[in-house]
This record gives C-alpha cells, sequence and structure tokens, in this order.
C-alpha cells in the first residue's frame, strides 16, 4: 500500500486550469482517469486526510504510485479526452456504465447479403444494427411475429438458409407468408434489403409514415378493384398498429428524448434510461455499479451521460449506423455543473442540437418520476438477490471471520442502535441476524434511562449492559439438566439466553470500544465488538488505532450494512411510537379537571388524539361522563396544542 505522500505533486506545480488526469500504479497501468475545472484544486483533494477519503477512493489513491495530468483549452475538450482515455485505458477504478448484457436485443445483420432478424445478447458487432433492448426475449419474438406480416424478411440462420436453397423450398414462414424466402430465389437481394430497411425505419420510429403508406396503397388497391390485395393491405396495417400498441404512449408530441434516473447508497447507484422515441417507450436498460467517490446526483449525470452516449456512438459507428444514436432530449433529475460543456458535446455528437435539461411538469416530469421508480425498484431487487444468495451470504460470514479474525464465522450477529430527538425519548434497537438472515421474533427493544446524559456513547454501554446481564441471569437460573438456552417449564427459547457471536454497534471507535468495556466489566470474553461508522463504512475494533476497510464490493460490507440498517429502522419505529405516545398523554395533561378514566374514555371513543382534535365541542360532550364544560376546555386545550407543541414536534427530525 503506497503514501499518496510519496508522489504528491507540489502545489505551484499544478496548474489552475481545465484538463485531464491520470492516476498510474507502480506498474504503470492507468488506474483511475478523472477530468476537472480546475486541476489544482481537485489533485489537492485527493492528498487531503486520508482518513476523510471515500473508502473506494482511499484505495485508489493507496493503490497509485503517480500522476499526470494534461491541460486542454475547454471543458469539452476535457470531456472528449476524458472518455477517450477512459475507454483506451479500462482503469480499474473507473466506474463503466456498459450496456447490460443480459438485456435482449434485436439484431439486424446489414452486412451480410440477405440481412438477417433475430434475438441477440452480447457484445455489439461491425456491421449489424441493433434495437432495443428489450426487458425479456419473448417480447422481442412476439413483437416481431406481428411485424413479419409487413415485413416478410429472413430471420433463419446460414445453416438453414443453406439447406433450403439446396433443396429448392422454402421453410413454413416462406409458406405462410412471413418470410420472402431470399433462399430459393423469390425476391432478390436488392428487394429483400429493401424489405430489412423498411423493418429498420419503422422500429427506429418511422411509424406513422409507414401506416398511411399502407393506408394509400390499400385504397388505390380497392379502387382498382384489386379487393384480395386490398384486405392483405387491411392486415398488414393492422398487424402494425397491434405492434404500436404493444408499445405505450406516454407522450403525444413526437418527443425524441432518453429519461435517465438514479438511485444510489453510500457504495452502489443504480442507473435506469427509457428511451422515448416518436412519443413511445421504445427501450429500457438499467445498470447497477460501485461509487468511485461520494458523488451527488449532479456529478453522476456528468458520468454517465459521457460514457454512455460516447460508447453508443461508438457502437453505432462500429455497426455502419450513419444516425448517431443522441436523442433531441436527454431529461435528467439534475443538471450537472458543466452542463454547457456536455450539452455541446451531446451536439457534436448527435450532429445537430441535443438539448440537456430537467423536466419540471407535465407528462415529462410524470415520465422521470416513473424512471425513477423503476431505478428504486430495480435498486432494491439488486439488494434483494445478494441478500438471498445463500452462496453470497456463505461468503459473508467467511469474509467478516477472515476480515476481523475470528475463531468461527459469526452464525449469529446482533446490532444495536439509538434513537432520539435532541437527546429526548431516547430509545434503543437490538436486532439479531443467524445464519445472514434476520430472525425478527428475537429483536428487541430498549426505554434507556441513566445512558441518556451521556449521549450515544453512554446510551450504547448502558443497552450492552443490560442485554448481557439477561444473558448471564437467564444461564445462572438454568436447572441441573435443562436445554441450554431453553426454559423448561414452557420449553420455548427464553429471551436473552443466546450469546451473540458478533455485536456490532452503530457508530465509531468510542462506541465499539464503550460495548467492549462492558462486556468485560460482565466477564464475558467470547462475544467479538464491532462499531460500523456510516459515513464511511468504516468497522472499527475496539483497542485498534485503525479501522478496517473491507472492500466495496465484499458480501461482509454489505451483510452489516443490511444488519445496521435494520436497527436503525427498527429504533426509529420504537422512538415514533414512544413520542406519539408521550405526546398524547401531554396533551390531555393540560386539560384541567380531567382524570385518568375520562382521558381513556375519550381516547377509547374517537380512536387517536388527531381524531379528538378535529371533533367539535358536541361531539366530545356527548362521551359518557364528559360534560359540556370539560369538552369545551378539551377542545381549547388541544386546538392550542395541534398549532404550537404537537405540529411542531412532529416537524422536528429524528436524530440517532
Amino acid at each position: 500500500m503506497a503514501d499518496p505522500s510519496t508522489y504528491r505533486p507540489a502545489t505551484g506545480t499544478i496548474p489552475d486550469a481545465p484538463g485531464v488526469y491520470k492516476f498510474r500504479d507502480a506498474g504503470g497501468r492507468v488506474v483511475y482517469v478523472g477530468k476537472a475545472k480546475s486541476l489544482r484544486q481537485r489533485l489537492n483533494s485527493y492528498f487531503a486526510d486520508i482518513a476523510g477519503l471515500h473508502p473506494r477512493t482511499r484505495q485508489m489513491v493507496t493503490t497509485a504510485a503517480g500522476v499526470e495530468w494534461t491541460v486542454v483549452g475547454t471543458e469539452v475538450e476535457a470531456l472528449q479526452l476524458e472518455y477517450n482515455w477512459i475507454k483506451e485505458f479500462d482503469p480499474r477504478f473507473n466506474v463503466r456504465y456498459r450496456d447490460d448484457k443480459t438485456y435482449p436485443v434485436l439484431a439486424v445483420t446489414l452486412h451480410e447479403e440477405f440481412p438477417r432478424l433475430y434475438v441477440y445478447r452480447g457484445p455489439r458487432r461491425k456491421g449489424v444494427r441493433y434495437f432495443g433492448p428489450y426487458a425479456h426475449a419473448w417480447a422481442i419474438r412476439e413483437t416481431l411475429d406481428l411485424l413479419l406480416r409487413v415485413f416478410p424478411a429472413r430471420t433463419c440462420s446460414a445453416g438453414v438458409f443453406k439447406r433450403h436453397n439446396q433443396i429448392g423450398r422454402p421453410c413454413l414462414l416462406g409458406y405462410i407468408d412471413k418470410c420472402s424466402a431470399p433462399c430459393v430465389g423469390r425476391v432478390t437481394a436488392d428487394e429483400h434489403r429493401d424489405i430489412v430497411e423498411d423493418f429498420c425505419d419503422f422500429l427506429a420510429g418511422k411509424t406513422d409514415a409507414m401506416v398511411r403508406r399502407l393506408e394509400k396503397e390499400m385504397t388505390a388497391a380497392a379502387e382498382e378493384l384489386e379487393f384480395e390485395k386490398a384486405a392483405r393491405l387491411r392486415d398488414d396495417q393492422s398487424a402494425l398498429k397491434r405492434a404500436l400498441e404493444k408499445q405505450a404512449v406516454v407522450l403525444g408530441d413526437g418527443t425524441d428524448a432518453d429519461v435517465v434516473a438514479f438511485a444510489q447508497d453510500d457504495l452502489e447507484v443504480s442507473v435506469q434510461v427509457f428511451h422515448v422515441r416518436g412519443g413511445r417507450v421504445r427501450g429500457q436498460r438499467g445498470w447497477v455499479v460501485d461509487k468511485v467517490e461520494e458523488t451527488g446526483v449532479r456529478e453522476l449525470v456528468d458520468q454517465f451521460v459521457t460514457q454512455f452516449y460516447g460508447e453508443q456512438v461508438d457502437s453505432a459507428r462500429a455497426s455502419g449506423v450513419e444516425s448517431a444514436p443522441v436523442p433531441r432530449e436527454v431529461l435528467v433529475p439534475e443538471l450537472p455543473e458543466d452542463a454547457a460543456a456536455v450539452e455541446k458535446w451531446l451536439s457534436d455528437l448527435r450532429g445537430a442540437k441535443a438539448v440537456l435539461r430537467v423536466p419540471q411538469r407535465g407528462d415529462k416530469r410524470a415520465l422521470m418520476e416513473t424512471v425513477e421508480r423503476n431505478a428504486k425498484e430495480a435498486f432494491q431487487q439488486h439488494k434483494l438477490r445478494r441478500a438471498g444468495d445463500l452462496t453470497a451470504r456463505s461468503a459473508a460470514l467467511q469474509e467478516l471471520q477472515d476480515a476481523l479474525g475470528l475463531d468461527t464465522a459469526p452464525l449469529r450477529i446482533e446490532c444495536t442502535d439509538i434513537s432520539h430527538v435532541q437527546g429526548t425519548d431516547v430509545v434503543a434497537s437490538l436486532v439479531v441476524f443467524e445464519d445472514g438472515l434476520a430472525r425478527k421474533s428475537e429483536y428487541r427493544r430498549f426505554a434507556i434511562r441513566e445512558g441518556a446524559e451521556q449521549g450515544d456513547v453512554g446510551s450504547i454501554a448502558e443497552v450492552v449492559r443490560r442485554r448481557f446481564q439477561a444473558y448471564l441471569r437467564e444461564n445462572a437460573d438454568q436447572p441441573d439438566g435443562a436445554l441450554p438456552g431453553i426454559d423448561p417449564e414452557t420449553g420455548k427459547p427464553r429471551r436473552f439466553a443466546y450469546a451473540p457471536n458478533l455485536l456490532v454497534v452503530d457508530g465509531g471507535a468510542a462506541q465499539a470500544q464503550a460495548a467492549s468495556d462492558v462486556l468485560a466489566e460482565l466477564g464475558i470474553t467470547d462475544v467479538a465488538v464491532v462499531g460500523l461508522a456510516k459515513r464511511l463504512e468504516e468497522v472499527w475494533v475496539p483497542g485498534e488505532p485503525d479501522p478496517v476497510i473491507l472492500p466495496r464490493t465484499s458480501e461482509a460490507l454489505y451483510l452489516l450494512q443490511r444488519v445496521r440498517d435494520e436497527a436503525h429502522r427498527f429504533a426509529i419505529a420504537y422512538h415514533r411510537q414512544k413520542r406519539s405516545k408521550r405526546m398524547t398523554t401531554s396533551a390531555l395533561d393540560d386539560v384541567p379537571g380531567l382524570g385518568q378514566t375520562r382521558k381513556a374514555a375519550l381516547l377509547r371513543h374517537f380512536g387517536s388524539l388527531k381524531r379528538l382534535r378535529e371533533a367539535s365541542v358536541e361531539e366530545i360532550s356527548g362521551v359518557p361522563g364528559v360534560g359540556r364544560h370539560t369538552a369545551q376546555a378539551v377542545h381549547a386545550t388541544l386546538s392550542a396544542a395541534g398549532t404550537e407543541g404537537v405540529g411542531r414536534a412532529d416537524n422536528q427530525r429524528e436524530h440517532k
């Protein structure tokens, strides 16, 4: 691991100008490429306090052994050079928004004498035009089956084509008029290519012109009394309309746009893109990739647009497609800082004006919200797949054992978290994971007593003390011959009878040390303790000066994050419940002459404090035992509390 200070360039030697920089490792390989408006400001940020860097950035600067840069004249030149270097060197620490090869596309082999239409997955090839991607291969086949009636192009493999050419008979599709049968010479190579080009134009968005042409030909055939031809054209037109109906109409103005949205956490980002052509969604694709640095939405937009459209244009040129796959509009959730430069770069790629903008209202804003929901859903599914994978869970436990130097894999993990609002209603949660899965029946919650005055550290110490004192009591009371952890009277597991292999506390070194000190005080030596600091996802081991940095892609870190997030969710839920109950009681406590019996009667009758606050004096006085005078006092008190006390408390932010 290299020390960044050993290769840090002198501050005065770094130009204060736009440019692109490369970090190289000891072997001379490029490990990271970036661009900046000011090279001096950006590069100096990499050589600041290493403890304050993002985990992935820290790993990059300690892997590198040198840095170099190139000054450029404009931000557009910086965009182009950055893209070219990422493509050339493929640096290991750069995020790559590559096409997800699991998405199927419709391929058209334009380089062949008789072009073929087929479903394809994999890298792009020269001379082949691609449409999609589609969510499912069956969706392509279904659409293709409808369109072959109108565009009877070849879909068979080279071997099938050659065999039918030799025997002189077409295949079944040729007999049912879903192939023009170029294998037996029904059409020439030029005629077949015209059919394929019409097919490509239709999928590229020139749908209205195609439908109008068929309608015109149908009318002309009917006027010339060629009714069979007119009927066939009518059926062709109907097939085209059915194919169009399968692509949802989302915008009515013939919009040509890509809609991009993100969902992210500290380590990964999910990207979703909807391709809208002619007002219809023509394709959808998505990625989940690692984050390299602490990046906001603006930076993600900058990175994605540059890489995605650069690679799309390169792929189109390699396939011999003249028109660049850059739409008129790219709709994004936020504009990058160098939006003008990115827009200029996109326009150069497209060969015409391209606009980068944030939709504010109307159908385009509604579509952006739909894409954002898809990004969040894809991100959630990505996490669930990892959580439900037995192999991944086993790998996570093994990685934790190795990284923390444990004697055995931590099959039982417990995690505690603190929740409060400015030091009030302090509560804690204790969640349990066994074999990498949540064991919700074992969850516990605590109302903090003495420890609240000492902040989060004191609260953590109190929770750990109470939890493990209960553990010692449960095992001390166990009669001879009884099964460990089982209540001999009920036959059910005792509440705190099992100790975890690993105790995780939400926090840094101070919180982890407090928990470790309590365990030592109680004489418990077989429970490992770590603290997970949220900002940088560092794992702190008590007594160690430096944290353990787990790889960003490791299953171990992902498991710790899930455990910590579940503890946080459970603590917040209990805190809200307790605060709501306190606020309800305190509001009614201010009503003069209202005792506990009538308080209970009012809440039982109306069901909640909110409904009681909304009730009129007549409705309140209708509760048995509550007179009109008391009802007026209740109504006046709750009306005042609703605007001053309760509303203000509800708007306070929860602190951990």
